[in-house]
């Protein structure tokens, strides 16, 4: 029996143990829980993003159907051309062939073009579209989002949408109508020879409905076993570091080739399906001419069946079946894609919205820079994080915070950027209640340096003015050496140019927090929210960045969330948190001659420190 009760018996069968990668699997379960889609509800949920380039679109048709008319009167002309068996006769019908094949190989390029932009066009729309969405949410979803999934979102199921256009499936409304102007002529050139022919399509046809019944499920089962690998791997490399540290190099590829195998597994059956439709079709086909030629062998009255009709009548079978194969091919297409739609607008239609402006709005004391009014607030109904708590900041002044781990000292600074709503109480900025406020109005109040800094792959330059299109590099370069980074661009090739990588994996953890600290400050802010901005990094790097912090809060409100009690002393009021409440407020001093919590933390830690090195 595993220690986390994973293989708890089910309705009293036998116990059984499940692997990491079975509770991987497991966790990622709800991606199948989607209903069934309609291929017609999800075509029109995507015409949105295609009706701006509906002129391609209409082009691209409007050329398919000519080429299907061309492909129509090839066989009659080489039903003239032996007909008409003359030299000259043959001359002309060669050059007719010749100019309709010309004019239909031009077409055809320009219908596949014209598709394919228009695809591409509505694919970077609906890319973007869903790009949107997510900044649009609140932290809270990609808290239960596993990051694996909705790169998955953006970029497979995307694209297997963009195959519509790209592979042609669309051009099977070319193809219906090409079987029915096939039908026509072949029933014009000889009609017992079509009944003959027909016989064979109930088959076909009762084959493509078993293949459309499964296949929809073959493909929803490709993009569920694509995302979970996504989101294994995701979880995989940003955790490397744990897995290696624990030597679970061979675990985790196990666990990977569990989920890889799913994966192969779910491609295998599409696949599978696929060809028996293919050979099947291909295999009719051949015994419809074949059964063709030898019942037209057989009837007394073929003399009078010329041989260019019959001629014309194979070419016209071998279209006939065509359009049918490109059909299911198609089909599969389609199929994926509807899968691939489905999960895009799945992820669509559970918005959560970041912050949206309510129309109750109740001012308070706008001298104040903000101000936590009786708030209470809760992750989930069940835990209450904070209890009444009241909080007065004037402007200028520095608050600090501070408390035990899970005092709720982060969840402030959540709540006054309004990245989770107060169940009760009021959050107010400048005598404004945050929840009358739109999100971007509200954020620019604010300059936040979280416990974790995140540095994008770019330049000093893009990572201090982030956001802005074209930064202003002489402020740049002053807020860097303000907080004491100028020796960051000077050392470095490129000066403000100096690359960057990925999460500043090319800076140590003071240059990082520096770049933090700049950041902020060219923001310009009049109020600076620190979340254990020195927690990640030593005493002696906290001791140089000091000055740089120093004049990041100058002349603003200061919110400081901090562990670390030594680098809260000069604060002008410290709010001590426990259990969710607001049990002490006042100065260092004050506090530590109360004796109380922040008393016995502040020497608990004091006594940690620590001895100074004595030289030999």
């Amino acid at each position: 029996m595993s220690r986390n009760g994973a293989g708890a018996p089910v309705n009293g069968g036998p116990k059984t143990e499940l692997s990491r990668a079975e509770q991987v699997l497991r966790a990622f379960h709800e991606e199948q829980e989607i209903g069934t889609a309609f291929d017609r509800r999800l075509l029109a949920r995507l015409w949105p993003f295609v009706r701006p380039h509906s002129a391609s679109l209409i082009l691209s048709f409007v050329t398919l159907f000519i080429i299907s008319a061309a492909g129509l009167i090839r066989p009659l002309i080489m039903r003239r051309a032996l007909i008409d068996a003359s030299p000259e006769g043959l001359q002309r019908s060669g050059v007719l062939l010749l100019g309709v094949l010309i004019v239909e190989q031009v077409l055809v390029f320009v219908q596949v073009y014209s598709m394919q932009v228009a695809g591409a066009r509505a694919m970077h729309d609906l890319r973007r579209a869903v790009f949107a969405f997510l900044h649009r949410q609140r932290v809270g979803f990609f808290e239960r989002q596993p990051i694996g999934r909705l790169v998955t979102r953006v970029t497979n199921d995307s694209d297997a949408i963009g195959e519509l256009f790209a592979s042609g499936a669309l051009n099977a409304v070319g193809d219906m109508a090409r079987l029915a102007g096939i039908v026509v002529l072949m029933v014009v050139l000889d009609w017992r020879l079509s009944l003959f022919a027909f016989l064979l399509v109930p088959p076909i046809g009762v084959l493509v409905n078993w293949v459309r019944r499964r296949a929809r499920d073959a493909f929803r089962q490709i993009r569920v076993k694509l995302a979970r690998l996504n989101a294994f791997l995701s979880e995989q490399v940003q955790g490397m570091a744990v897995v290696q540290s624990f030597c679970r190099e061979e675990q985790s590829a196990a666990e990977f080739d569990e989920i890889n195998s799913a994966y192969r597994n779910a491609n295998f059956r599409a696949i599978t399906l696929e060809s028996i439709l293919d050979a099947s079709i291909e295999m009719v086909s051949s015994i419809c001419i074949a059964s063709i030629l030898w019942y037209a062998g057989f009837r007394k009255w073929m003399p009078d069946v010329a041989f260019g009709t019959l001629v014309a009548f194979v070419a016209y079978i071998e279209q006939f079946f065509g359009p049918i194969r490109d059909l299911s091919s198609r089909y599969t297409i389609l199929q994926s894609a509807m899968s691939g739609a489905e999960r895009v607008f799945e992820l669509l239609d559970h918005e959560e919205p970041d912050a949206p402006v309510r129309s109750e709005s109740q001012d308070g004391d706008a001298s104040l820079a903000f101000e936590f009014d009786h708030v209470s607030f809760g992750y989930s109904s069940a835990t209450e994080v904070l209890h009444d708590i009241t909080i007065k900041a004037r402007k200028g002044e520095k608050i600090a915070v501070v408390g035990p781990t899970g005092s709720g000292k982060s969840t402030l600074a959540a709540l006054l950027l309004r990245i989770y709503d107060v169940e009760h109480g009021k959050v107010r900025v400048e005598g404004h209640d945050v929840r009358s406020r739109d999100r971007v109005s509200l954020r620019s109040s604010f300059s936040v340096v979280p416990q974790e800094m995140y540095l994008f792959s770019g330049t000093i330059l893009s990572n201090v003015a982030i956001g802005e299109a074209e930064p202003d590099r002489a402020l740049v370069e002053q807020v860097l050496r303000r907080v004491g980074a100028g020796e960051l661009i000077d050392s470095r090739q490129g000066g403000l140019d100096a690359r960057i990588d990925e999460r500043g994996a090319n800076l140590s953890a003071g240059q990082r927090q520096l770049i933090a600290f700049a950041r902020a400050l060219y923001r310009g802010a009049p109020i600076v929210i620190l979340d254990e901005a020195t927690a990640s990094i030593d005493s002696d790097t906290e001791a140089r960045i000091q000055s740089g912090l120093t004049e990041l809060m100058r002349d603003r409100t200061a919110l400081v969330i901090a562990h670390r009690l030594s680098t809260i002393r000069a604060a002008d009021r410290i709010v001590v948190l426990y259990g969710g409440r607001v049990v002490e407020q006042g100065t260092h001093d004050d506090l530590v001659v109360r004796d109380g919590l922040y008393a016995r933390l502040y020497h608990l830690q004091l006594a940690q420190r620590p001895a100074p090195q004595v030289a030999n």
